[in-house]
């Protein structure tokens, strides 16, 4: 079972880290590559953008450390990982929310939740 938690852990941060490196570094190419085939104008302002880009990188990063940089005897382990998918997580659901009032598919975001989930109730 920690094997497949692991696949889920890195599974995540690669999802994460490309898309935040692309909110970072080339949101302006891809608003314009999307702009044809969405379903609304995108109104997201780059520099809030570039803010989301950013945590999901952190989070990326904070999902597949591993429990030797959690304090020891303090706190539960995996902390990190756990609130690290959390926080994940809970951009899933604000993904989820911004892409159903657009009238898009949300399913894309659900299934990264349910991953991120996967994650939490795993490593508890």
């Amino acid at each position: 079972m920690n094997g497949l938690i692991w696949i889920a852990q890195l599974a995540l941060a690669v999802i994460f880290l490309v898309s935040g490196t692309f909110k970072l570094f080339a949101f302006a190419p891809m608003i314009q590559a999307l702009q044809g085939r969405a379903y609304a104008p995108i109104t997201l302002m780059p520099a809030r953008a570039k803010l989301i880009g950013l945590v999901e990188v952190a989070l990326a990063f904070g999902v597949i450390l591993p429990d030797i940089f959690s304090p020891g005897g303090l706190v539960p382990e995996y902390i990190i990982v756990r609130l690290s998918a959390l926080g994940l997580g809970l951009l899933m659901v604000g993904a989820a929310i911004y892409h159903t009032r657009r009238k898009e598919p949300a399913a894309l975001a659900v299934s990264i939740f349910l991953l991120a989930l996967f994650v939490i109730v795993g490593r508890s």
